[in-house]
């Protein structure tokens, strides 16, 4: 699957209009045989199949390669970017998932009352929320009109070190973060709410009903087990959406991690930095999905036979 995605990412980077090279980009004034030799230096004068078995070649060795705007390394870059971006998905996703199961769970069992109805509402509008738009929003209020919350980057004090280091990291990212949470609970508190209402439905949960068990034990000892794999599941296929989203934002608030990288690299067609981030996001996500189902054969044995 990493091989299938690599040669797709390859092909559709090069089949892009414009390039990193294009004289009148990178300087108007150079010459034809100083582009061709620059292209020479790159390897971009090769057919593209032989660009790619070398990109390869060289990523299965852990080289990969050197960007063409700043001359770095390109593991070096990301691995200076990629601890900002996995914590912002982490907390993410950790908020989502815990947040999602409680009101989705509070949303089923009180079904056509007036929590339901402004929990449904809520995730409705979640869900439908672009998150560049909500980003520019929170911004325009929090940070221009009550001057509360910073507008961009990730400090804005000089040490480097200690308590209020990573209090001032923390107040840079509520903004980002809250918004990556927001845009991602609509969906996750509208699946949790529709398999709750089908478990309530079951003869099990009449039969604990009948038994008069308490609800926090019903829904400790029946409703959550049953939600979890389902839940687990759609948390690893999110994955792809939250490290996407991620580009978008960390380029909105300026935050320097691997989304911002990419943006960037995007903009300026640097080949070696776009496929690093995307091999790497697409190995994470990869790695996101067998940790779920890892997960899932934990919590049902029966599913390796099935």
């Amino acid at each position: 699957m990493l091989l299938i995605i690599s040669i797709i990412s390859f092909l559709a980077i090069h089949a892009a209009p414009n390039s990193f090279l294009s004289g009148g980009e990178l300087n108007p004034n150079m010459t034809p045989e100083a582009l061709a030799q620059l292209k020479a230096v790159y390897g971009l004068d090769k057919p593209l199949l032989e660009q790619y078995f070398q990109w390869l070649i060289n990523i299965i060795n852990m080289n990969f390669g050197i960007s063409f705007v700043s001359g770095g390394s390109v593991l070096d870059e990301i691995k200076e970017r990629l601890p900002i971006t996995l914590f912002i998905n982490i907390v993410t996703l950790s908020v989502v998932f815990f947040s999602s199961i409680y009101l989705g769970i509070l949303s089923a069992l009180n079904r056509e009352k007036l929590i339901d109805k402004i929990v449904t509402k809520f995730a409705i509008f979640s869900f439908s929320m672009p998150s560049f738009y909500l980003a520019l929003l929170l911004i325009l209020l929090f940070s221009i009109e009550l001057d509360i919350l910073p507008i961009a980057g990730l400090h804005s004090i000089e040490p480097t070190e200690g308590l209020s280091y990573y209090l001032d990291m923390a107040w840079h990212l509520i903004l980002p973060i809250g918004v990556m949470i927001f845009v991602s609970m609509g969906s996750m508190i509208i699946y949790i709410r529709s398999l709750t209402l089908e478990i309530i439905k079951s003869d099990y949960y009449f039969f604990a009903l009948s038994r008069g068990l308490s609800q926090s034990v019903i829904i400790k000892e029946y409703i959550f087990p049953n939600l979890l794999p389902p839940v687990i599941t759609l948390l690893g296929l999110s994955l792809p959406g939250l490290i996407g989203g991620s580009v978008i934002l960390e380029a909105i608030f300026s935050i320097e991690g691997m989304g911002q990288l990419f943006y960037l690299s995007a903009m300026s067609r640097d080949y070696p930095v776009i496929m690093g981030i995307l091999i790497i996001s697409a190995f994470l996500t990869l790695l996101g999905n067998i940790l779920a189902d890892l997960t899932l054969l934990k919590l049902n044995p029966h599913i390796k036979g099935a």
